[in-house]
């Protein structure tokens, strides 16, 4: 019995001696692969991903921006472990920090019987005249409202700088009653035309900047585009502007981003006419706009009939900013990543950047939709607040030399079309 006993444990003792090799093998096998997965992401990494960004202007505006915004033309870092487009956009959601800001509301009546939120970040500091203190005005993404991150973050920036910032809320997004069956679509800029207007009965002799995001920004585009000469603004920035309606819900409807991003903005567009479903009810089959599985099915169901076109198309074409640019009288900065999910690069107005002069493109090759994440771990500042902080700080620091570049050359392109040359025969 001893005898048997003992080689038993000696057979045990051999088994697990040779499984512990063997699992010590898996681990360094484990090991190994990780390091080399990791060296050579690395290395790609150095290699591939950071870069200039793209600046697309003409001059002076474009001196004005390299001499004022050296941000500009210095190289954009990433963050390495998530610097593709979709994990940009994702991550931004899930890790941005949330600054504290306190915020004021004013409650502004539209003509046709709505309401919509304005959230004033109004600064202490007393040594700034309250009547001349610049304004900035904010526009968040779709469904979005002040208490976005990254609004958030460049409210405070506007504060830390010495300014006075503004939230513009559109109707029903901030937990307001919507009083209307309208909300807001892209290319409806009556909402826009009466915060401005507000803004500058209320502080007449202040600058006032306009600052857009995603769907913000086309706003603030097709006001530019709308208003020309009569905008009431002395500068206008975007991020993350979708161009063109059509490449955007193009993009988005692809496999990939129709999971990330489509069904969940929907859901978000749908949950905003469920909550207002008795006013929306009153002109509007909520039932067959609830049904919307994609942001194109929601805008055909309900803000193509909701604000009076004949169809999806007919809206989506009005809503493309990309055909409003020569009417921009106003000097404005985009920047757009070229990996972003919602706006191609192919929409971006590259060639007619170059023709107007007070339009300029700045164009990352990384940074996904209101993403721009750079740092190893990028729950604050991102690369998209530092080019707002140097942009704004160079429109209210330096207005006369901003505007003097833009008019030189607008002056040129108004005798130009005064006295159009002849055509070669």
């Amino acid at each position: 019995l001893r005898l048997v006993l003992a080689e038993g444990f000696a057979w045990s003792s051999a088994a697990c001696l040779v499984c512990r090799r063997g699992a010590g093998r898996k681990i360094m096998l484990g090991l190994s692969l990780l390091v080399g997965f990791s060296t050579g992401l690395l290395a790609y990494y150095w290699a591939r991903v950071p870069k200039r960004p793209l600046l697309v202007a003409c001059q002076p505006f474009r001196s004005f921006l390299e001499k004022y915004c050296p941000i500009v033309n210095e190289m954009f870092y990433p963050t390495p472990w998530c610097f593709e487009g979709r994990l940009q956009t994702i991550v931004r959601v899930f890790l941005k920090s949330r600054p504290p800001v306190h915020y004021r509301s004013e409650v502004l009546r539209t003509r046709d019987g709505g309401q919509l939120l304005l959230d004033w970040a109004d600064n202490e500091d007393r040594s700034t005249d309250p009547e001349s203190c610049p304004i900035v005005l904010f526009l968040p993404g779709l469904t979005g409202n002040s208490e976005e991150t990254y609004i958030l973050h460049m409210v405070r920036t506007a504060r830390q700088q010495g300014y006075r910032a503004v939230v513009f809320n559109n109707r029903g997004c901030k937990g307001e009653e919507l009083l209307t069956y309208r909300a807001f679509c892209a290319n409806n800029t009556e909402d826009l035309e009466l915060v401005v207007a507000h803004i500058k009965s209320q502080f007449p002799r202040a600058p006032l900047m306009a600052v857009g995001v995603s769907l913000g920004g086309i706003l603030v585009l097709n006001y530019l585009g709308q208003k020309g000469r009569e905008a009431g603004l002395v500068a206008a920035m975007t991020f993350s502007v979708s161009w063109d309606s059509f490449a955007t819900t193009h993009s988005l409807e692809t496999p990939l981003n129709l999971v990330l991003f489509n069904k969940r903005l929907t859901a978000n567009l749908r949950q905003l006419i469920q909550r207002h479903r008795k006013v929306v009810a009153e002109r509007l089959d909520v039932d067959r706009v609830l049904k919307a599985r994609s942001i194109r099915e929601f805008d055909e169901r309900y803000t193509a009939v909701a604000f009076g076109y004949n169809s999806c198309e007919e809206y989506y074409q009005a809503a493309s900013p990309r055909h409003k640019v020569r009417h921009f009288h106003v000097p404005v900065l985009c920047l757009n990543a070229s990996d972003d999910p919602f706006s191609p690069q192919h929409a971006i107005p590259l060639d007619a950047a170059q023709c107007v002069p007070t339009l300029a493109l700045l164009v990352t090759s990384h940074g996904g939709h209101i993403g721009f994440l750079e740092g190893l771990f990028p729950r604050h500042r991102s690369y998209m607040d530092r080019v707002f902080a140097q942009f704004m700080g160079a429109v209210f620091e330096h207005q006369e030399e901003l505007q003097a570049a833009v008019a030189a050359e607008g002056g040129k392109e108004l005798e130009e079309e005064q006295n159009p040359q002849p055509l070669d025969q």
